[in-house]
């Protein structure tokens, strides 16, 4: 079975880990848009359509890098799941940390995932290609809203 592609909203404020990303994933056959914004406060008025992003399409995923400045992934996280028009995406938490307090606090605040952030070129496609056959083969999502 082809898996579906979808829209990803990537919120990461390195712009050298948003190109790997971009490349890895444009390899894959899941995705479909990989949009991406520099922080959390960016993620939201992406998602509210609010300004700039008035015309933005609704993704059917969000990854969140925990570190970045003004609004960090769990604060832009507990933002998502406390809206009622936004609560239903599913969200990815890109971390570097190990520690099991933050991994526990990504699934407490809603996340669907929390994943060790992917480093180089090499290790972006190892986990653009491992996401992409749970995403299409074993995750179960409902049909994406416009």
């Amino acid at each position: 079975m082809t898996p579906l592609p979808i829209g990803i909203l990537l919120a990461d404020d390195n712009e050298d880990d948003v190109l790997l990303l971009r490349l890895a994933f444009r390899e894959t056959k899941l995705l479909n848009i990989l949009d991406a914004v520099g922080g959390g406060d960016r993620a939201l008025a992406y998602l509210r359509r609010q300004g700039k992003y008035a015309g933005a399409k609704m993704p059917g995923l969000v990854m969140l890098d925990v570190n970045m400045p003004r609004l960090d992934g769990f604060a832009t996280l507990r933002e998502i799941k406390a809206d009622p028009a936004l609560r239903h995406l599913p969200v990815v938490i890109l971390t570097t940390s190990q520690r099991d307090e933050d991994i526990c606090q990504a699934y407490r605040d809603g996340a669907c995932t929390c994943t060790a952030k992917p480093v180089g070129l090499n290790e972006s496609r190892d986990f653009a290609g491992r996401f992409e056959a749970y995403w299409a083969l074993v995750a179960k999502l409902p049909k994406p809203a416009n």
